[in-house]
């Protein structure tokens, strides 16, 4: 029992000295070497001013559905984390480990791939998020640029949504109905706010819910408290009238997290005859209440159950088909796929394609990972994932035991990595610009948390 319980502490890469792993990798020694440059360059002290305004300015170009200047923004933030590696030494985190093994092993798939010009383009786009998540990670270890980076992320959020709603109440073009015409649900308006795709702005909204919930929470005055109040139940009303469904158990996952995190943080708060039974009135109220919706909205009804038609839905019978195919695709390219992206898969995918219907995408992000970098691939994020709840978990508990209040955001960045990746067992928008780096923004609300002195001294302790 013993040998095993270390094993899986090492699997979790608990107490694993990655500060003298870096010191000692070739990115290690290179990195702090333009030091004495950096201490008189202006540039440099304002590195993380320049960073801060990149991220507002993507998030306000990610409300659309143009990707061309996201790209360029990505472009920048990673010359940002370049020079800031070349200028001073970066700290590191036993989750980095896992998530630098599988940037490695999608390198590697894109240079074996059988398409590797298309699979350089997915390629690239993986570096450029990773790159964007390095630079998250670094202004969120600085509280004071969290209210900045969630608050402007809300403030374009509610915008997005007072549009969407303005598309309910007065129609929306015809794009917008995405349902099976041969359905009851035909001609129903689905709301997509700028993004033209409602499975789009369904994914957009998953992990914002949260991280409202949490802003409620964390910041002080009725008036900021009130419109983030508005800001989440306009974001939950529009996640409800896109209509996907896909959203909806992404949304469900992440609501159902978030609530029982905030049921442990508010318990101490309670009688105690009333503490043990919060978690079951969350749980069974929040239950009652989606039942009740279900039993009388028609249409929100008819959307449920078509989950359970099967291949009477076209949207199901769709996903089957493409789901067989992607399968073969990666029965024959099981180790390292055929590289990341999707202009490999539109290269490959006609040749397994089912019903003569093409598609962007594996409509699954499991099988997208394993179908881009092989099983090899899977195991790797799988690890990631693994290795990343757990030490978000543990955070989370010592934030909790000492009640410290930015453990919330931690609370909010595990509770959107869920709905997200619920979200991703059936639809991979996960993958498009303006979802990829809201994931990104939740990993690093829970990896931030744990970068300081006094969170390895107490990991150390816990994982003791």
């Amino acid at each position: 029992m013993e040998q095993a319980r270390q094993l899986w502490q090492a699997l979790l890469l608990r107490g694993f000295p990655i500060d003298s792993w870096w010191q000692g990798s070739l990115l290690g020694r290179l990195s702090g070497s333009l030091k004495n440059w950096g201490q008189g360059s202006l540039l440099v002290q304002g590195l993380d001013g320049i960073g801060l305004g990149l991220v507002l300015l993507y998030w306000v170009f990610s409300s659309q559905s143009s990707t061309g200047i996201l790209g360029l923004i990505l472009l920048a933030m990673a010359a940002l984390v370049v020079l800031s590696w070349l200028v001073e030494t970066p700290t590191g985190l036993p989750v980095h480990l896992p998530l630098g093994l599988f940037w490695g092993i999608a390198t590697l798939a894109t240079l074996l791939s059988p398409v590797p010009y298309a699979a350089r383009d997915g390629w690239l786009k993986l570096t450029l998020y990773l790159a964007g998540y390095l630079l998250l990670h670094r202004l969120l270890r600085q509280p004071q640029f969290r209210d900045g980076i969630v608050g402007s992320l809300l403030l374009v959020s509610l915008g997005m949504g007072i549009y969407g709603l303005r598309q309910y109440f007065y129609g929306a073009a015809e794009l917008a109905t995405w349902v099976d015409p041969e359905s009851g649900l035909a001609g129903l308006t689905r709301v997509y706010s700028f993004l033209r795709n409602p499975n789009l702005y369904g994914g957009y909204l998953v992990p914002l819910l949260p991280l409202g919930l949490a802003a409620i929470c964390l910041w002080p005055g009725w008036g900021i408290k009130l419109l983030v109040g508005f800001t989440t139940a306009v974001n939950l009303i529009c996640l409800g009238l896109t209509y996907s469904r896909g959203a909806w158990i992404g949304g469900l996952a992440a609501l159902g997290m978030m609530a029982l995190l905030l049921a442990q943080w508010y318990a101490p708060r309670l009688p105690a005859r009333w503490q043990r039974w919060t978690v079951p009135a969350l749980l069974g109220g929040g239950a009652a209440a989606l039942l009740l919706a279900i039993l009388t909205v028609r249409p929100l009804r008819l959307r449920a159950q078509s989950l359970l038609w099967g291949r009477l839905d076209t949207s199901n019978n769709f996903r089957l088909n493409v789901w067989a195919a992607v399968l073969e695709m990666i029965r024959d390219f099981p180790i390292l796929g055929i590289g990341p992206g999707n202009v490999a898969f539109n290269r490959v995918y006609p040749l397994y394609q089912r019903g003569n219907f093409s598609a962007l995408a594996a409509y699954s992000v499991p099988l997208q990972i394993t179908l881009e970098t092989g099983l090899v691939g899977s195991l790797a994020f799988a690890w990631f994932l693994l290795v990343l709840w757990d030490h978000g978990w543990r955070g989370w508990k010592r934030l909790l035991a000492c009640r410290d209040p930015q453990g919330l955001w931690v609370a909010a960045g595990l509770a959107a990595c869920t709905g997200m990746m619920a979200h991703g067992l059936v639809d991979t928008i996960w993958y498009r610009p303006q979802v990829q780096m809201l994931w990104w923004l939740a990993v690093a609300l829970v990896t931030a948390s744990l970068d300081s002195p006094r969170s390895s001294t107490a990991g150390e302790r816990l994982s003791s």
